[in-house]
């Protein structure tokens, strides 16, 4: 047997094993890193605030996706068959729950766990419409709720990494008590009435003891008002002395231009927050919303 031959069995003799103990070594800094690979869960949030609200208590513990994409209003948004395959793979679907997500029924949840942000509201409706508001996100209050239930969701997914969530969502519920501050001050002593585009704002209105009214009855952004309703907004924006009509982004502010022009005021936008740019937040978005409401009601 000539020396390389030698040399080339030696080599696998000795190397390999070698190898095979570094691979399997806790050290080794390729196991770790395929370790923290499978600890790391995923989670699907349906919209934009469910979002950021989850990438924050997560942190660098869950990977995040947005299923509805940025951009795209939610209330009508179906999934394709890829979307509910890329659902059923991840480990948690984050909805906002009671109905905001039409499609949810056509998950499974032997294979994915489905967090419902919205378990502690029922069916708040805002008279004289009737019609459902689950926009609880847009109250700083509720929204420490729909984090609540995030978080204990991502506990019973994750429980190693429980007090990591618990302290992460201590430090998101200072920062909403914070705006919740912010707002409660600089609102009180102004004018209560506004007219937002449709039934968005039930909870906010409710936590800052503020009227609204609204363009279209209706939940939906998309719908159209009536005449009729168009001429009693008109009335009732006169008898009240409302000089702004708030429309929102990713629908049309043709209905609030009309009103508007009626009554000798200006259009400015209240946003409820489905539809964010990007480099905006959910901080930033509620910032301005609450700017424009200044603007209406504290001039």
């Amino acid at each position: 047997m000539n020396s390389q031959v030698t040399a080339a069995i030696v080599a696998i003799v000795v190397i390999i094993p070698l190898l095979s103990f570094g691979l399997w070594n806790s050290e080794s800094p390729i196991v770790i890193e395929k370790a923290e690979g499978k600890s790391k869960i995923t989670a699907i949030t349906s919209f934009y605030p469910l979002y950021e609200f989850t990438k924050e208590i997560g942190g660098n513990k869950v990977d995040v996706s947005l299923l509805v994409p940025q951009g795209v209003e939610p209330h009508d948004w179906e999934p394709t068959i890829r979307d509910i395959q890329k659902i059923e793979q991840a480990d948690l679907i984050i909805i906002n729950g009671n109905g905001f997500e039409k499609w949810v029924d056509k998950i499974d949840s032997s294979k994915v766990s489905i967090i419902n942000s919205g378990r502690s509201f029922g069916w708040v409706t805002e008279e004289p419409t009737q019609s459902v508001d689950y926009h609880y996100w847009l109250n700083p209050l509720s929204a420490k709720l729909q984090i609540t239930a995030i978080t204990d969701g991502l506990i019973e997914a994750d429980p190693e990494n429980a007090d990591y969530y618990k302290n992460t969502k201590k430090d998101y519920d200072l920062k909403l008590d914070a705006l919740h501050s912010k707002i409660k001050t600089e609102l009180n002593g102004c004018k209560k009435d506004f007219v937002a585009f449709h039934d968005a704002f039930s909870y906010f209105a409710h936590e800052y003891d503020l009227n609204q009214h609204t363009v279209i009855q209706s939940n939906s952004p998309h719908s159209e008002p009536t005449s009729k309703k168009l001429e009693d907004i008109i009335q009732l924006a006169k008898s009240l002395d409302i000089d702004i009509i708030f429309a929102e982004e990713g629908v049309g502010i043709r209905a609030s231009q009309v009103i508007a022009n009626e009554i000798g005021g200006k259009v400015l936008i209240l946003s409820p927050l489905e539809i964010v740019e990007d480099g905006s937040s959910y901080f930033k978005k509620m910032e301005e919303n609450l700017l424009n409401l200044k603007e209406a009601l504290c001039n």
